[in-house]
């Protein structure tokens, strides 16, 4: 049996929010709809089932969780460094 494909996509503006907030979700073929989206506007991915089953619990517009944020920067950190490397 195979695993459904699931992706969530975050957002963070730190002068309009507190935190990274979700901005998009879905599981199947709205999973590889998000996925195909971010590579065709440069959107770095990183893959993470464990996060996204948590973070799959949250609604669109929801801000992460405070026990998530340190998993999270992580994450930020990782694109941050991932766009740096490709300029």
């Amino acid at each position: 049996m195979s695993d459904i494909k699931k992706a969530i996509a975050l957002k963070y503006e730190v002068e309009k929010n507190n935190a990274p907030k979700v901005v998009a979700k879905g599981s199947g073929k709205i999973a590889e709809k998000i996925i195909e989206m971010a590579k065709e506007y440069g959107i770095t991915i990183k893959e993470d089932k464990e996060l996204v089953e948590m973070l799959s619990k949250l609604d669109i517009g929801d801000e992460i969780p405070s026990h998530l944020y340190e998993v999270v920067a992580k994450i930020f950190a990782y694109v941050y460094s991932t766009k740096k490397r490709l300029k």
